[in-house]
């Protein structure tokens, strides 16, 4: 059987500076210690005293398993890329980008990256944005399909149609980004959301 001891002066100094530095793992409940006995001098331990770092700990109400959460929380999804052009500000003539998104502009030149990886695409629409604009060409059609949804086997859902989120991307960038006006998602007789307007700056 272990004999219990009182602490020497030594070690209650020892004790007292860990006791300030620690934090209890649950809060709300009362801290026992059964081998040692407590320094008369020592800090006691606060629920939501903050840390050494100066952080204050917000006290977890407590629940039971299977019980239904009352709080509610908002998760903030990424913008699909439709939704990401439309909150864009607008860059061109009001009145030309009404007529482009209407569908009622012809589109000079077209890219088709259908079937093409990311490392195919990146060159190819570069070659092409660049040149169109030394042509002095102002909208120009890149599509990109809608995409083909494939087996999802992680944990983590795959985006679909990865060239249709990562185009508008490239065009911001160097160096479409100085050469692109407005990028606008295409009208359905021209793609819909499988295919963007590039309205392109003039040389």
């Amino acid at each position: 059987m272990v004999r219990r001891r009182s602490l020497r002066p030594e070690e209650q100094e020892v004790w007292a500076a860990v006791a300030r530095t620690a934090r209890p793992m649950h809060p709300g409940r009362q801290l026992f210690l059964k081998e040692v006995e407590t320094p008369a001098h020592a800090v006691p331990l606060h629920p939501e005293a903050p840390d050494p770092q100066g952080h204050a700990h917000p006290r977890v109400p407590l629940f039971r398993l299977g019980e239904k959460t009352k709080a509610t929380t908002r998760i903030d999804l990424t913008p699909s890329p439709s939704e990401a052009l439309a909150a864009a500000p607008l860059q061109m003539d009001a009145k030309t980008h009404g007529k482009m998104t209407k569908g009622k502009l012809m589109p000079e030149a077209r890219l088709d990256l259908h079937g093409m990886t990311l490392s195919e695409a990146h060159p190819e629409l570069i070659r092409f944005v660049l040149n169109a604009q030394s042509d002095g060409l102002r909208l120009v059609l890149v599509i990109t399909g809608k995409g083909k949804r494939g087996e999802d086997i992680g944990p983590i859902p795959q985006r679909m149609g990865v060239l249709r989120h990562q185009v508008p991307h490239w065009l911001r960038l160097p160096p479409l980004g100085q050469a692109v006006l407005q990028v606008a998602e295409a009208h359905l007789r021209h793609g819909g959301s499988g295919a963007y307007y590039v309205y392109l700056r003039r040389r």
